[in-house]
């Protein structure tokens, strides 16, 4: 079986969703493309999907019966309404974060699912297919290492733009760890806490770099993450769970151990694409596995709502230096 996918939103990660479809993934082809810029629709279907029909119009193309399956890619002020859109037309849905800008927003979204009566919506949260971040959650789920006490991580890009604030911090970088760390775990957070070391020289005057976000759950385990957006060396991600009888560590990617020029070394990727390129085509392979079988398994809307409300609180610890509560509403049968 194919499914005919629409795609919302035509820019980097619409595109790269788009190739995965036309050139990587099975079972799904591209049928429908709609962008507040026409051009970029064309330009698509001129290097990948010649059969693509172009929309002007977000809400026909998600009504359109060619249509069996949506992906949103489109800006995120837009996501919320296209969500409900295809929930309202009974469509599978694939939402790149966030699933809305607003906790209120996603927490709309999970009121329509539950009225419609089956959950249609996956959110773009890939790391929950990453090799490395299955094999971590393997060895918690197995009990090997005991219940988990601490988390150490690490969020560090090489460099950010001017245009990157404190608060995307929170919202464009942590929010994946906020989603992967609840997974880990299978918890969620009570309280949030923000911390601003030293900064660096290197970042922009109104960018408050590196920061430390302290996190509860509810079970007691206590996570520090470090946020370094302008670490200079490379893109690196770090996890390490401490447990009751042992220590687990993510893997780090693969890369071939070098002995040259008296050194002994392993490259650093420095693109955030690379690190995670085969969880994006895993995620949606799923995706599109789950619209065929009829049933949703990845990050769901409730995800979505749960990353939304610990990245307000977050924000709000930022700005008040205080600890600040996570307060979520009950989680619904639905979802459990």
């Amino acid at each position: 079986m194919t499914i005919n996918i629409g795609v919302i939103g035509t820019g980097a990660i619409g595109r790269e969703h788009i190739r995965r479809c036309s050139t990587v993934l099975q079972n799904a082809r591209v049928v429908a493309l709609n962008d507040i810029n026409r051009d970029n629709c064309q330009q698509v279907v001129d290097q990948l999907t010649p059969e693509a029909r172009i929309y002007d119009n977000a809400i026909e193309l998600i009504n359109d019966p060619q249509v069996n399956a949506v992906l949103v890619t489109s800006w995120g002020p837009t996501h919320e309404a296209f969500v409900l859109a295809a929930i309202e037309a009974g469509k599978a849905v694939f939402c790149e974060k966030p699933l809305a800008v607003t906790a209120e927003g996603c927490l709309n979204i999970v009121e329509a699912e539950i009225k419609a009566g089956r959950q249609l919506v996956q959110v773009g949260f890939m790391r929950p297919y990453d090799s490395g971040y299955r094999a971590l959650k393997a060895v918690i789920d197995s009990g090997e290492i005991g219940e988990p006490l601490m988390l150490h991580c690490a969020h560090r890009n090489p460099e950010v733009g001017d245009s990157y604030t404190t608060d995307m911090a929170i919202t464009d970088t942590l929010i994946h760890e906020l989603d992967v760390l609840r997974w880990l775990l299978n918890d969620d957070y009570v309280s949030a806490q923000v911390i601003f070391p030293r900064k660096t020289r290197k970042a922009s005057s109104h960018l408050r770099d590196p920061q430390i976000v302290l996190l509860e759950t509810a079970k007691g385990a206590r996570i520090d993450v470090e946020i370094f957006v302008n670490c200079e060396y490379g893109y690196d991600i770090q996890c390490e769970v401490v447990g009751e009888s042992g220590i687990a560590r993510l893997p780090e990617p693969m890369s071939v151990q070098l002995r040259s020029a008296a050194k002994l070394s392993t490259t650093i990727l420095t693109d955030w694409k690379k690190r995670f390129i085969d969880a994006y085509d895993v995620e949606l392979q799923a995706f599109i596995n789950n619209v065929i079988a009829g049933e949703m398994t990845g990050p769901s809307a409730w995800d979505g709502y749960a990353a939304a409300v610990a990245a307000d609180a977050c924000v709000a610890a930022q700005n008040s230096g205080q600890i600040v509560p996570v307060t979520m509403a009950e989680k619904p049968a639905f979802y459990r």
